[in-house]
C-alpha cells in the first residue's frame, strides 16, 4: 500500500515539475520575444533547419522572406565554392600559382620570388604571405586602401612580402603551417582569377555551377570599378537561399540527388588550413569555430560576415542556422550574432 501510494506520489510530482523543468529550457520559440525585444540589436531574420525540415524561420522587418540580404564578407565563402566548382571541372588547381593567370599585370611593385609562388589555395585560407590585413589600419594590403584605386587586382599583386618579427610566429612555426591573417584582397582577386579559369564571367559560371542547380533565381552581385564581380563581399540572397548553400556542404555537396560540388572539395573546404582565434580555425574560406553550450562541445564550419550576418552548418546535429542583420555599425556584432546562436538556438536544437 505504501509503496503503491510512494509510485502514486512521484508520478504526480514529475506530472506538476515536467512544465517548469521544460519552461528552463530555450526553444526556438523564444527567439522571437528576446530578437523583438532589441536583445541583438538589428537582427533582420533567422531560419533554422534540420536536414531539410524548416524548424523555425522568422522576419524581423518589413522587408521579409524575398528581400535580398547583404550578408557582406559571406560572399567569401561563395567563392569557395565556385573555385571548388572550377576544381572539379579540371579548369583549376587549388595548387595553381596566382600570378601565373595575370602576366598582363606584370611587372609589379614590391618584385619578389616568393610572390610568384602564392597559390589559390594561399588565398582560400586567407594565408598567403602578402602583407594584407584588414584587422589592421597600418598594414598596406588593408581593404580601406583597395577601394580607393581602379584595378583592384594590380593593388594586391603590388603588396609586399609581410615581415615577421621575432615577436610573432612565422608560418612554420603556426599551427597548420600557415600564418593567417584576415584579407579581403586575396578572395576578391579570386574572381578575375576565375574568369581566367573558365573563360566565363563569374556571375555567368556561379549561375551555371551553383545557383541554378539549387534554384536559387535572385541575386545580385556588387561589381569591381574594372566591373568584374566583387567576390569578396556583397553579394545579396535571400535568407532561404542562404541556407541552401548552408545544406549543400551538410549534405556533403549534393543537393536533391544531385553532386553539385564534388564530396573531396567539401571535405577540403571545411578542413582546418590555418588557425585565425583561439576557438576558430579557417578552412576554403569557411570559418570552423567551437562553442561550448551546456557543458558540450558543439564543433560549426560557417559563413560570417560584417555585423553579425552568419550561416552556421552543425554537422553532427545535422543543422544549419542562418542570422542576417544590419548591425553593420554596431560594435561586438560578430559575438552579438553568436551569443543568440549559442544562448538560445544550439539548446533548443541539441539532440540529448
Amino acid at each position: 500500500m505504501l509503496r503503491t501510494l510512494s509510485i502514486a506520489l512521484a508520478a504526480c510530482a514529475a506530472a506538476y515539475l515536467a512544465p517548469l523543468n521544460a519552461a528552463t529550457s530555450p526553444t526556438l520559440d523564444d527567439i522571437t520575444p528576446a530578437v523583438r525585444a532589441g536583445t541583438y540589436k538589428q537582427i533582420t531574420s533567422v531560419v533554422v533547419a534540420r536536414s531539410d525540415r524548416v524548424l523555425y524561420e522568422q522576419y524581423f522587418d518589413t522587408a521579409g522572406a524575398e528581400a535580398l540580404r547583404n550578408t557582406r564578407s559571406a560572399t567569401k565563402t561563395v567563392t569557395g565554392m565556385l573555385v571548388g566548382a572550377a576544381v572539379d571541372r579540371g579548369l583549376l588547381r587549388a595548387e595553381s600559382p596566382v600570378f601565373n593567370f595575370f602576366r598582363d599585370r606584370l611587372p609589379v611593385a614590391n618584385p619578389d620570388p616568393r610572390k610568384e609562388r602564392i597559390t589559390v589555395e594561399d588565398f582560400l585560407t586567407m594565408s598567403s604571405l602578402l602583407e594584407c590585413d584588414d584587422e589592421n589600419q597600418f598594414s598596406r594590403g588593408n581593404e580601406e586602401r583597395m577601394y580607393l584605386v581602379e584595378d583592384w587586382v594590380k593593388f594586391t599583386l603590388d603588396l609586399p612580402i609581410k615581415g615577421f618579427p621575432d615577436w610573432q610566429p612565422k608560418p612554420e612555426q603556426s599551427p597548420y603551417g600557415r600564418v593567417w591573417s584576415y584579407c579581403t584582397a586575396g578572395p576578391t582577386t579570386l574572381g578575375p582569377l576565375l574568369e581566367s579559369a573558365t573563360k566565363q564571367s563569374v556571375m555567368e559560371f556561379a549561375q551555371a555551377v551553383l545557383f541554378k542547380p539549387l534554384g536559387i533565381e535572385t541575386v545580385k552581385w556588387q561589381l569591381q570599378p574594372l566591373g568584374g564581380a566583387m567576390t569578396g563581399g556583397g553579394l545579396l540572397l535571400r535568407s532561404r537561399d542562404l541556407l541552401k548553400l548552408g545544406q549543400l556542404y551538410l549534405n556533403n555537396g549534393r543537393w536533391q540527388g544531385r553532386q553539385v560540388i564534388s564530396e573531396a572539395w567539401v571535405h577540403r573546404s571545411v578542413s582546418a588550413h590555418a588557425n585565425a582565434r583561439e576557438d576558430t580555425n579557417y578552412g576554403y574560406l569557411w570559418w570552423l569555430q567551437t562553442f561550448q553550450v551546456d557543458g558540450r562541445t558543439i564543433s560549426t564550419y560557417g559563413m560570417y560576415g560584417t555585423g553579425g550576418n552568419k550561416v552556421y552548418v552543425l554537422p553532427a546535429q545535422g543543422v544549419v542556422v542562418v542570422v542576417t542583420t544590419t548591425n553593420f555599425r554596431v560594435t561586438g556584432a560578430s559575438a552579438l550574432t553568436d551569443k543568440l546562436f549559442a544562448s538560445l538556438i544550439v539548446p533548443a536544437v541539441l539532440v540529448p
